[in-house]
């Protein structure tokens, strides 16, 4: 029998948490580190715009690459380990960024600090094998929000910087951050000791990079390229090869890079399609409203805000999403994770629809910036607690980082389109395309339809495991909880209506129940002490094994094709 625990794994400080959220946060940096010098870059690297764009796109592509990656490397080899070897790819790219002026060498520079996106979901993964249930679902909330506080205090620190010093000051920055972020973590987090089992997939790994490449270039360069022109096409038809190809690899492989019968799951499918919209969502405010602040009063509807002010106006933001955190795991352990996503994502859709009146003013712009960073981050920080709930411990680092990979595709998704709405909605003056009103409130209609299909995503996700609810009163009143889990075949995959039976050290049935169509199952329990959790079903021998209850809620997977074992208290 395999089993998972979610009691600490080690005793963790007190600051185990800040430290990882602080090293989420800079990594997110590097998404938003050049916004305020974007206009500049074709003169500041002395190159065509189409080919200033690559500074922006290698990092991009780097990121969705090596999401995943790094989140199976953590689980296989040490979560800790991966993370600072994430931030130390990051603070090399910084400093080769910086240390340069040439569109190669920098593209290169840029492509290094992507790798560092990673570092998110293994930070989400250490959470969960090292603290207490109580602590984790704000932890893991914060842990999840910290993509939009970094992208969000990033904007305006970033422009005051490009405002007042030389460009390259910013990657020196960017290298310092990391470099704090990395001491930190050697110095408060220790490594976890939950590994997965099995080997490292390369060729799995090779395969999905190819086939996110083929699928975000074309996203990111379409409007460069035009969007039915051969290579553009070429490309997708190549990702969609490709990415079949890969899956077909991956359901065939004994330890694949993603899981694919895991992520089929419903709990797991819906999670990541609900994440992919609200990416597209968290991306459309921060494309629009730095422009609508920056664009000159003479135009009729642009505010005449500087570049500082600008974003210092859209950083409530990334705060709001900070300090919701708290406030979700509260709602979170009440109503559960399901519930707060669909919360999160009617609380974006009333600031989008809000802000289509509300672009009239600078203090307008602050409230649509609350609004929507306390939406965002309700629905962020429901993502990963839903992730966690649904897969195994051994996979939580790939799990998450798949789902952060599909928020990156969010993203990518939302800076397509809305670059193409206001490019194709600008007016011309003097040669110079100047977005219109009419191609604001467009973009925010768009981020209002997706938030509604991520509803519905979001509507479609499976009741809640009851295990997180699981009571029986003991004499001081306090809840007793028990056993939850999923019962596996031979290969891993869940079983459908297992019977599962709960047997006390006297020998006599103490409860049973049946597994859902997921494999999980959850059983109460009426006091603390020794039990025997036994499983069968048609098709599969017996499993009787050994569990003692330490009086909290407690995970145990039954694999029907391994004897049974002591889970220890």
């Amino acid at each position: 029998m395999t089993h998972t625990t979610d009691r600490p794994t080690r005793e963790a400080r007190g600051a185990v948490v800040p430290v990882l959220a602080f090293a989420g946060i800079v990594v997110a940096v590097m998404q938003t580190l050049l916004v305020p010098v974007i206009k500049d870059l074709p003169e500041l690297l002395g190159t065509a715009p189409s080919n200033a764009t690559w500074v922006l796109t290698s990092t991009l592509l780097s990121g969705a690459v090596a999401t995943p990656i790094m989140g199976r490397l953590g689980d296989l080899y040490g979560k800790r380990r991966m993370l600072i070897l994430s931030l130390a790819v990051m603070v090399v790219g910084a400093l080769v960024s910086a240390l340069t002026s040439d569109l190669l060498t920098m593209i290169a520079g840029r492509t290094l600090q992507g790798f560092a996106m990673g570092a998110i979901p293994l930070g989400i993964g250490l959470m969960r094998d090292m603290l207490p249930r109580e602590k984790l679902g704000s932890a893991m909330a914060l842990m999840s929000s910290s993509i939009g506080v970094g992208g969000g205090l990033a904007l305006p620190a970033a422009a005051l910087v490009a405002q007042h010093a030389d460009w390259h000051a910013l990657f020196y920055g960017a290298a310092g951050l990391g470099v704090l972020s990395i001491a930190l973590t050697l110095l408060v987090v220790p490594e976890s000791p939950m590994r997965a089992e099995g080997s490292f997939d390369l060729l799995g790994a090779l395969g999905l990079s190819a086939g996110l490449v083929l699928f975000l270039l074309p996203i990111t360069k379409g409007s460069d390229w035009g969007w039915t022109s051969g290579t553009t096409l070429g490309l997708f038809a190549a990702s969609a090869v490709v990415l079949v190809l890969w899956g077909v690899f991956e359901l065939r492989s004994a330890a694949p890079l993603v899981d694919l019968r895991t992520t089929a799951r419903p709990a797991v499918l819906f999670t990541n399609l609900a994440s992919i919209m609200v990416g597209v969502s968290f991306y459309v405010v921060s494309l629009v409203l730095p422009q609508l602040l920056q664009l000159p009063t003479a135009t009729g509807y642009g505010l005449g805000q500087s570049m500082v002010v600008a974003g210092l106006l859209v950083a409530p933001l990334g705060l709001t999403m900070m300090f919701t955190a708290p406030v979700y795991a509260r709602l979170s352990a009440k109503y559960g994770p399901k519930v707060t996503l669909i919360l999160g994502m009617l609380i974006i859709a009333i600031g989008y629809g809000a802000g289509l009146g509300l672009m009239d003013a600078a203090w307008q712009s602050l409230v649509i910036a609350v609004v929507l960073g306390a939406g965002i981050g309700l629905a962020y920080s429901s993502l990963p607690a839903l992730i966690v709930g649904a897969v195994p411990a051994s996979e939580t680092g790939a799990a998450n980082g798949l789902n952060t990979l599909m928020r990156s595709i969010g993203t990518s998704v939302s800076s397509a389109v809305i670059g193409m709405v206001l490019a194709n909605t600008a007016n011309d003056v003097n040669g110079v395309a100047i977005p219109t009103m009419h191609g604001f409130r467009v973009s925010f209609l768009i981020a209002t339809a997706a938030v509604a299909v991520g509803l519905l995503f979001a509507l479609m996700l499976p009741k809640a495991n009851r295990a997180t609810q699981l009571r029986a009163r003991a004499s001081s009143e306090e809840a007793v909880r028990g056993f939850r889990g999923l019962v596996l075949d031979a290969e891993g995959a869940p079983v459908a209506r297992a019977k599962v039976t709960l047997i006390d050290h006297r020998g006599r049935q103490a409860g049973a129940t049946v597994s859902g169509e997921d494999g999980s199952y959850a059983l109460a329990v009426p006091a603390q002490g020794a039990y025997v959790l036994a499983a069968k079903a048609s098709g599969h021998g017996p499993l009787a094994s050994p569990a003692r209850h330490p009086g909290e809620e407690r995970a145990v997977e039954l694999d029907l094709s391994l004897p049974g074992e002591t889970v220890t208290a």
